[in-house]
């Protein structure tokens, strides 16, 4: 079986797949980066029209509440194509069966490994988001490695076009990726990359880089003690982590930052982008160093799930049918919450209604005394019930 990956370095997904693919010793090739003008032209095309008949799988199902991104995608065989990173690392275990598969054997470390996965997944790219676009607005060079990766598709003057334009689209999509500026927020960019504020919603920067850094805190109280997030080996936890926090490492003001408050995770991400993770193998152990991490996860993640789950619901009993981007571009399904104590707004997204629903069957479905040995670990586990405690507390 021949895999590639089709994406670019601007996503922390691509970087989370590779990772896995590294991980377990497969060979594949970076499309369009690594291709000739033809393979990427052909892929391309293949993967247009995939999308555009609904044949891009999802493993093991697809769901009417899933979306498909614009990259990474997984190509099989060259004609092919898997999305969603964290299902990608199911059918890896599928695929390629392994006594360490990267989804743990034990229910509860399984349950641990995809909440962990899923909160760096979907919160954490809200923070290395806004870390690139607003703390490293001045020096990020994203736009220049994403120009020279789609000169191997696209002919002269589109790649300068990508140089210039990605970087004004991604920082106009701040406040849809929870990033809202407070009003008159000032940069020293042209002012179409000056992060933006919205009417109506309030600032959320404040709150997006105390997250990050309680993050990397919890980060290095784990890795003081143990190579990886569930013990001496890689986990799709660790793949998620890697592939949202190493989006950063080419990003020079928050690079430093993250080499300065958390040196332990720096190298950690340093070790698995060159590599040293192929092959690693042991045990996975819920030691108490992964309390930090799994109490910043329960602070922003779950209760940011519960609370678009909810917003979802009731979106959809006002007769709503737009969602996600394209919703949030028109002020639709927009709702109002509390996250550690801040307000926010933000736009349903209906992939995340996918990502909570499957965590709480997930917890449904373990066994009583599993349930009962993860609430001590897990602070308000009443989230994945949803019960009616207040979520944004």
């Amino acid at each position: 079986m021949k895999l590639d990956v089709w994406g670019v370095e601007a996503s922390p997904y691509l970087l989370k797949v590779e990772a896995l693919l590294t991980s377990r010793g497969i060979e594949f090739c970076r499309l369009p980066r690594d291709g000739s003008r033809w393979e990427n032209i052909v892929t391309a095309w293949r993967l247009s029209r995939a999308r555009k008949h609904r044949a891009v799988q999802r493993y093991p199902a697809m769901d009417a509440l899933d979306e498909y991104p614009e990259v990474p995608y997984l190509v099989v065989n060259g004609k092919h194509f898997q999305y969603d990173s964290s299902a990608i690392a199911a059918w890896l275990d599928k695929q390629y069966p392994s006594a360490e598969p990267f989804y743990p054997i034990d229910p509860v470390h399984a349950f641990v490994a995809s909440l962990i996965d899923e909160a760096f997944d979907e919160y954490g790219l809200y923070m290395v988001h806004h870390q690139r676009w607003v703390c490293s607005a001045s020096d990020t060079a994203m736009g220049e490695y994403t120009a020279a990766e789609m000169g191997r598709l696209l002919p002269p003057p589109f790649p300068g076009r990508v140089r210039v334009d990605l970087p004004r689209r991604q920082v106009r999509r701040c406040p849809y990726l929870f990033s809202v500026a407070p009003d008159g927020y000032r940069a020293n960019v042209e002012p179409r990359r000056v992060p933006p504020s919205r009417p109506g919603f309030p600032p959320t920067h404040a709150l997006l880089e105390d997250s990050w850094r309680d993050f990397l805190a919890a980060m290095e109280t784990v890795l003081a003690v143990q190579p990886y997030l569930l013990g001496s080996r890689f986990t799709v936890a660790d793949a998620s982590a890697y592939g949202q926090l190493s989006m950063n490492l080419i990003d020079p003001t928050t690079a430093a930052e993250l080499q300065r408050r958390a040196p332990l995770t720096y190298q950690w991400l340093l070790h698995i982008r060159d590599g040293e993770h192929r092959g690693s193998s042991g045990k996975t152990v819920l030691s108490p160093a992964l309390q930090a991490l799994l109490d910043i996860v329960m602070k922003t993640f779950a209760p940011l799930m519960l609370q678009n789950e909810r917003a979802y619901q009731r979106a959809i009993g006002d007769g709503q049918s737009v969602f996600n981007e394209a919703a949030f571009d028109r002020n639709l399904a927009l709702y109002h919450g509390e996250l550690r104590g801040q307000p926010f707004r933000a736009v349903v997204k209906t992939f995340q209604v996918r990502v909570w629903r499957d965590l709480c069957r997930a917890w449904q479905q373990l066994a009583a005394d599993d349930r009962d040995a993860l609430v001590s670990l897990l602070p308000d586990a009443w989230l994945f019930a949803g019960r009616p405690e207040k979520a944004g507390s």
